[in-house]
């Protein structure tokens, strides 16, 4: 009997944890996107940081240790077999210490490093959303942080987060103050 679908998605991160020219994948077991190839990653605990989920899923699940741990785009990830709905939350860090190990042998069942041009098969459904271009925001975009809201009398100089001067910028009819 298929399970019934939630009401509501959950919220995940994701972490791509680089090592040089290599990523960190694992081969998930037992859990949605079983026998596909995907990063660390699980659920946000209450009260939890990304940060902190993102370093604590990769200890637990790899044993690794990880640093400089940066948002980069979120994912809309729908499993259709599964009828569920995840927000993947990717972040991207680096590799610091730890031996290679499936700390979570319920969850996964391989782990290794691997380098973007020779990513094993089949892929973890958020990673091929992420490797397909389907994010938010959108990484073919000409959109830069900043550029859809006025941010000049909030943040003077913050022309620099978009990294080519100044943007066309929207200004809502009635501005609210922060």
């Amino acid at each position: 009997m298929q399970e019934q679908h939630e009401n509501s998605a959950r919220v995940g991160v994701s972490v791509l944890v680089k090592n040089g020219d290599r990523i960190l994948l694992e081969k998930r077991k037992h859990s949605h996107g079983a026998g596909t190839w995907g990063p660390p990653g699980g659920y946000i605990k209450y009260g939890e940081t990304l940060e902190e989920a993102a370093a604590r899923e990769t200890m637990e699940e790899t044993g690794v240790e990880i640093s400089d741990i940066k948002f980069r785009v979120i994912t809309n990830d729908v499993f259709e077999a599964e009828q569920q709905q995840f927000i993947t939350v990717w972040v991207e860090a680096f590799y610091v210490s730890g031996d290679l190990k499936v700390n979570a042998p319920g969850e996964e069942s391989e782990i290794g490093w691997y380098q973007w041009a020779s990513l094993p098969e089949p892929l973890f459904l958020p990673l091929t959303h992420l490797l397909d271009g389907h994010t938010y925001p959108s990484q073919t975009t000409q959109d830069k942080i900043g550029s859809a809201i006025e941010t000049k009398d909030i943040l003077p100089h913050a022309e620099a987060l978009s990294g080519d001067g100044p943007q066309t910028t929207f200004v809502p009819e009635n501005p609210t103050t922060v």
